[in-house]
């Protein structure tokens, strides 16, 4: 094998939580074969761009970055791996300066990024595998923490693809059918990131309910996590039809699994839900956030909303407002549909069955839901004022005549505030989970608190 140990790798990640965890797989596969981790503004020799196609602007940005990222290192090797890579190489293919565009499956293929160094391949090379293809599932998982920037917060990916088949939904055609990591797999990576000093493990996929291995499930593999000795466990977003009694049950006496789910909603409205072919109606949402709520103590439930789905009138999109007006949620992402192609919605209106709203209309009703989420954050995290609660401390900064300011989370979510003059505090709060009394709420909804001793 041919030895690599003085060539620098370096990486830029685009879109989800996902991508983290396989963008850092990658790098630590790259490291065992004696790459050295670098930053791009030390010019590294190899800079992988992981991209993300879920939206028209995620697309828009990916191009940004990468053109910024050639003319700032014109020495470098690039590598443009991922998602967009998968749905349109030859778009990529069309920038100059990259010289590779791997797809969502050969991204992982580490002796193609030998090769790109090697310079024994025609440039661009361009791997793409037809997603429907796909059998094989790979790791995803943060660095350890003795090398990772981020010493607080793990990913650890469980799985990948998804068959549920929503009608706007790019994922199936750019990751494939869904596939799930052996449990005995996850648990020792789990193992792993906790011993190399991590305090949260945030689980990452594209469909976590659809969790299947052997005759395991989701609701299996988090008792099998509940071993491992590390204070926090994540669930990230899950689906509403897989949030049931017993996954309440479990989270809600749990000491490990923190009280948190975002559950995507993407519309309030039944016949709009229908036409994107979820698996839900607005009475079995309903029931499960409600449910959730009761049953556990603080949880913070966020959703997904989309407005401007083809077809979604002004009826459908006030039927959505009042839905999630009455529902307890701790906070919503609001997103604009955009329509991918090879979707079922992009054949839908090419055939004029659907028709797509007006841009303005889109803007205002955005808006709008933005506004209704800000009063919906406003009110779940003035809740907690009073409350003590347990702070996990990620990141400091200099803020006002030597005053520092320290941020963190806590089980449910929230982010917490604590200032303290330079010096004054007995140990460094970065890393450490630590009792906080919530004391107020600022005007752009910062939480602010002191240190319990």
């Amino acid at each position: 094998m041919k030895d690599y140990t003085n060539k620098s790798v370096a990486a830029v990640t685009l879109g989800c939580k996902l991508n983290y965890a396989e963008t850092s797989a990658i790098l630590d596969e790259l490291c065992k074969q004696g790459w050295l981790l670098s930053t791009i503004e030390k010019g590294a020799d190899l800079i992988v761009i992981h991209s993300c196609a879920v939206t028209k602007q995620a697309e828009k940005k990916c191009r940004q970055k990468i053109r910024g990222i050639i003319r700032q290192n014109p020495s470098s090797h690039i590598a443009v791996i991922g998602c967009y890579s998968q749905l349109n190489p030859k778009v990529l293919s069309e920038i100059n300066g990259i010289d590779a565009i791997l797809g969502s499956n050969d991204k992982f293929n580490i002796q193609k990024y030998n090769d790109i160094i090697a310079a024994t391949i025609p440039r661009p090379l361009i791997k793409v595998t037809p997603s429907y293809t796909f059998k094989d599932i790979y790791p995803g998982y943060s660095l350890s923490a003795a090398v990772g920037s981020d010493r607080t917060r793990a990913f650890l990916k469980i799985q990948d693809g998804c068959d549920y088949g929503c009608s706007y939904c790019v994922i199936p055609l750019v990751r494939g059918k869904s596939r799930s990591l052996p449990a005995e797999q996850i648990v020792d990576r789990a193992r792993l990131l906790a011993l190399s000093g991590y305090r949260e493990i945030v689980l990452t996929e594209v469909n976590i309910g659809d969790y299947h291995y052997g005759d395991l499930s989701l609701f299996d593999l988090l008792r099998l996590l509940e071993a491992v000795n590390v204070s926090r466990i994540r669930i990230s977003s899950i689906e509403p039809d897989i949030v049931d009694n017993k996954l309440i049950s479990l989270v809600a006496y749990s000491k490990t699994i923190v009280p948190h789910f975002h559950i995507p909603l993407q519309s309030g409205s039944d016949t709009v839900l229908s036409a994107m072919r979820r698996r839900y109606d607005t009475a079995l949402y309903r029931d499960k956030v409600l449910l959730a709520a009761e049953r556990i103590t603080g949880c913070a439930i966020g959703a997904d909303v989309m407005v401007g789905y083809p077809g979604e009138t002004e009826e459908h999109f006030r039927e959505m407002y009042r839905f999630i007006e009455d529902l307890p949620l701790a906070y919503l992402h609001v997103f604009s549909c955009s329509v991918r192609p090879g979707t079922a919605l992009a054949g839908q209106i090419e055939s004029l069955k659907l028709k797509t709203v007006a841009p303005d209309e889109i803007s205002r009703r955005y808006s709008e839901l933005v506004e209704l989420g800000r009063k919906k954050e406003a009110g779940f995290k003035a809740s907690s004022i009073g409350q003590e609660h347990k702070v996990l401390f990620e990141a400091s900064r200099s803020v006002k005549n030597g005053i520092l300011q320290y941020s963190g989370y806590t089980k449910n979510y929230l982010r917490v505030l604590v200032e303290s003059p330079e010096g004054k505090l007995e140990q460094t709060l970065e890393g450490n989970e630590l009792p906080v009394l919530i004391e107020s709420l600022d005007d752009d909804l910062n939480l602010k608190g002191r240190v319990l001793s």
